[in-house]
């Protein structure tokens, strides 16, 4: 019989052969929650029981840090007692997104994850199932050691060629947003394999697998090989690896096959990461606010490569450039490689590592009538705080690109 890597993941877990369409209960390795939506797991999980959590949570304070108001303050302290006294983990504000607090202290391959964050399947890129629920329905697994659901049938992407200069992995999901829509993978799992796996890094499948949720996915994966064990061997954690990987032949819903090289800049326009337009026809839109960062380009090598760009140049003076590291790890190694100093000797504004403008609370709500170009994952009305504002999502090298001319530019066409 063979498998994808979602039922070969919820096989070995449950140490018994599952197939797609199949209703099942797993525990899962750990429940991960923000200050964003944990205190209402928390107090669900006390109208449910009145004992000690049988999931591990991890609580990471990303939405509100540093916290702008005394109510969200008052919430950090209660997240933190029910962490400890559940013998679970809490990171202040400033540790970064937990997403990727997660992908750097937690997951391993072959792990079942729940999160209260839609954005969980950023742990997908570990070969690891790794889905967002609702608040009741963590709270139902920290209360009684398991979840159920309908075992995803799985829609494979052939990811072939590598990637042309100005284009990411960041365009790879705005074209599979134009291929298939903010539906068109609605509770169905896929699978990332292709020749242009060699080329992408870790930050590149992290990218990939987080903004799978926007096609509807519950889960974004990639399998576990040597790219997966350096990161972890990065982070002191190579023990934790083991090979991952869809046994030849295995039963896929749907094949999709993209060459990479023939991709370009693509942009979602507002309201919808399914608005998506070449470039070439918003070239020349006005941005008042260039925002890079967020659990889809808040890494490293997202950072880094803005900052090649900006290096020696000066952002319009019409633009605020804010720029939010997603963890305090990847804020310390900015640091280090000298992409802080180039983006803030640009004008760039560095905040506090978490979530940032990205969820429209501070650091960064846009005013009335304004335009942002973002490299975060969504541009529905109001997401950065502004129903009258909009926001056009991108790369990090188109918005760095974008942040020295005062509107939307083809990053191709400046690069050397």
């Amino acid at each position: 019989m063979k498998f994808t890597l979602t039922e070969k993941i919820f096989s070995q877990r449950l140490g018994r052969n599952v197939v797609a369409g199949e209703s099942i209960l797993v525990s899962p390795n750990r429940c991960l929650m923000t200050d964003g939506n944990g205190p209402l797991v928390v107090k669900k999980f006390k109208e449910l029981s009145d004992g000690i959590a049988k999931v591990k949570p991890v609580i990471v304070v990303d939405h509100h840090g540093p916290s702008p108001r005394m109510e969200y303050s008052n919430e950090a302290v209660e997240l933190k007692k029910f962490a400890e006294s559940n013998g679970g983990w809490f990171f202040k504000a400033g540790t970064g997104i937990c997403h990727q607090v997660h992908a750097e202290k937690f997951v391993c391959p072959g792990d079942v994850v729940l999160g209260s964050d839609s954005h969980t399947v950023l742990a997908g890129a570990f070969g690891a199932f790794a889905t967002g629920m609702g608040a009741t329905d963590i709270a139902a697994a920290l209360a009684t050691g398991q979840t159920w659901m309908v075992v995803p049938s799985s829609i494979r992407v052939h990811l072939n060629g590598e990637l042309p200069l100005g284009v990411t992995s960041k365009d790879i999901n705005l074209h599979l947003l134009r291929l298939l829509g903010n539906s068109g993978a609605t509770y169905k799992a896929i699978e990332y394999t292709g020749s242009a796996l060699r080329y992408l890094t870790m930050s590149d499948r992290m990218t990939i697998s987080n903004m799978s949720v926007e096609l509807g996915a519950k889960v974004g994966l990639f399998e576990a090989d040597e790219v997966t064990f350096e990161y972890l061997k990065h982070f002191g954690r190579e023990d934790s690896f083991r090979p991952m990987c869809s046994d030849p032949n295995a039963n896929y819903e749907r094949e999709i096959f993209i060459d990479c090289s023939q991709l370009e800049p693509l942009i979602a326009k507002p309201h919808s990461v399914e608005n998506i337009m070449d470039i070439s026809d918003v070239i020349g839109t006005e941005i008042h606010q260039v925002y890079i960062g967020t659990c889809t380009n808040g890494r490293l090598e997202d950072l880094e490569q803005a900052a090649s760009i900006l290096d020696g140049n000066t952002i319009h003076p019409d633009v605020r450039l804010i720029v939010t590291p997603a963890s305090h790890a990847v804020y310390q190694a900015a640091l280090k490689s000298g992409a802080i100093e180039k983006l803030v000797g640009a004008g760039a504004v560095i905040t506090s590592p978490g979530c940032g403008a990205c969820v429209g609370i501070h650091m960064g709500v846009l005013a009335d009538g304004e335009n942002c170009l973002s490299t975060q994952n969504r541009n529905f009305k109001g997401r950065m705080g502004n129903p009258d504002s909009s926001i056009y999502l991108s790369s990090p090298i188109t918005a760095a690109v974008s942040a020295i001319y005062g509107k939307i530019t083809d990053p191709r066409e400046v690069r050397t």
